[in-house]
């Protein structure tokens, strides 16, 4: 299966939360992985905001960020093409949806991914609009 993640999705993978152990089950079952470019920083972002706020160490954040590296060296890295910011905009004014998050449906759409795995709600309603299938990791 052909599977999608966007941030919110795959950082559960780093962080233990509701959700972890269904996006774990998804990689499992993958044969493909694919990410939208943004993905590794809304990730650093979120790790970041953790350490700012001392819920992680500078040694976890780290092994973190060195994990989630590795991690994206195996996987296919989806690039801003113009048709992906073309199908952006066409989502940014059918769905309410912020701007990242229409790049990570986009990027899903191009590749034409089997599955779309977030934890957003408004992102999983306009991936299911788009036509994906989708799986919700809250």
């Amino acid at each position: 299966m052909k599977l999608l993640t966007d941030s919110s999705a795959l950082a559960k993978r780093y962080v233990a939360e509701n959700g972890s152990e269904i996006l774990h089950q998804l990689l499992l079952n993958a044969s493909e992985l694919a990410v939208c470019i943004i993905l590794v920083p809304e990730i650093l972002s979120a790790l970041n905001r953790r350490l700012r706020e001392k819920n992680i160490s500078s040694h976890e954040y780290s092994k973190l960020k060195k994990q989630l590296l590795n991690d994206i060296h195996d996987t296919t890295v989806l690039q801003l093409t113009p048709s992906v910011v073309s199908g952006a905009v066409n989502l940014l004014e059918t769905n309410v949806l912020r701007a990242m998050d229409a790049l990570h449906v986009a990027c899903a759409l191009e590749w034409q991914a089997e599955l779309f795995a977030t934890a957003d709600k408004r992102q999983l309603q306009a991936a299911e609009n788009a036509g994906l299938r989708t799986e919700f990791v809250g």
